[in-house]
């Protein structure tokens, strides 16, 4: 039998699957509360993003649902996984995106502050603009946002890469990061998103390398604060004993 590449599954992956063992052995009985994130990451020595991302997997394959300010419970298992899952797919985990975002678009930021154009910074103001617009929907401003991130990448005049920054904001719209949003972004977290954007344009036009950098490290990082907010889950859980689960050593 030929030998296969040993691939090392996604954190996100191990904990959700430790969780759906536990659920498949009624550990976890369906109409059951989970844990909380903050206990789950202490037994599991990972980081609660990590266990968001894992919560947010089961939920998209139809195990958990989320009930903000109360907690996440159990559901009686699908008849079928979802196509993504049973076809051995799942998408990268919304905060290892957002993070590999951060120091991609920083580092690319930091140059576009010495490269950009006057029409390069016109673009940036007619995007901003349209994203101000009332009335628009969540599809539409996720365009608009993709094409500011874009449009800064292109300003260096590499095409390689304004289609990396493409392609990482693309993750934006897989099934695990348009659950999590779901919960998060409204009107008032797209006000925020496009004051910071706001900054980021004013830092290029000055021409201020180091505040361009800093000012899209900082909108990147509040990205992953809004989607790290609590899921109000309630008051603690009363257990009757120590669930089996297995600390992931040397990973966060």
């Amino acid at each position: 039998m030929p030998l296969e590449a040993v691939e090392s599954p996604r954190l996100y992956r191990q904990i959700a699957d430790q969780l759906r063992h536990l659920i498949d052995r009624r550990e976890y009985p369906a109409g059951g509360r989970l844990p909380p994130e903050r206990e789950l990451a202490e037994k599991l020595g990972v980081s609660r993003p990590s266990v968001r991302e894992a919560l947010i997997a089961l939920e998209v394959e139809g195990r958990v649902r989320i009930r903000m300010g109360s907690g996440v419970y159990v559901v009686e298992r699908p008849v079928a996984p979802p196509t993504l899952i049973a076809a051995g797919e799942a998408p990268e985990g919304p905060f290892e995106v957002l993070k590999a975002r951060e120091l991609v678009e920083s580092a690319i930021c930091a140059e576009a502050a010495g490269a950009a154009s006057a029409a390069d910074i016109a673009a940036l103001d007619d995007i901003l603009r349209r994203m101000e617009l009332p009335g628009l929907g969540s599809d539409e401003l996720v365009a608009l946002d993709r094409a500011f991130h874009v449009a800064i990448a292109a300003s260096l005049g590499n095409a390689v890469l304004a289609r990396f920054v493409g392609l990482l904001f693309d993750q934006r719209i897989n099934p695990y990061f348009r659950q999590l949003a779901s919960y998060f972004e409204n009107a008032e977290s797209w006000q925020e998103a496009v004051a910071e954007h706001r900054a980021i344009r004013d830092a290029l036009a000055a021409g201020g390398g180091e505040a361009a950098q800093a000012a899209m490290r900082h909108h990147l990082q509040r990205s992953q604060e809004r989607f790290s907010q609590s899921f109000g889950e309630g008051p603690p859980r009363t257990r009757a004993g120590d669930v089996g689960l297995s600390r992931i050593a040397g990973r966060s």
